[in-house]
């Protein structure tokens, strides 16, 4: 590792940190799609319950997003507020 740079090192590794986080977007655009599917179908099937369905789908899909906004967060604290910078 002689003649390579510390700090340009760390960022390379953040910048890769931080594509790999958001690989972890994947998994709730998966579950949100399935649970409309499956919450549309529950609606086509019972449409008087159609309120308790939507309401339950969407605290579901807002549980499954909580997910990917933290993949988020940790992305850009790499890329942007990177505190093993200062480590150096």
């Amino acid at each position: 590792m002689e003649g390579m740079d510390p700090k340009a090192f760390v960022l390379g590794c953040s910048a890769i940190g931080a594509g790999l986080a958001m690989i972890a977007g994947i998994g709730p655009g998966i579950g949100q799609g399935f649970a409309a599917g499956k919450s549309a179908e529950a609606v086509g099937r019972q449409p008087e319950a159609r309120g308790t369905i939507t309401s339950t789908m969407l605290l579901g899909c807002a549980v499954a997003e909580s997910t990917g906004i933290y993949a988020l967060v940790i992305a850009l604290i790499l890329l942007f507020a990177n505190p093993l910078i200062d480590k150096i």
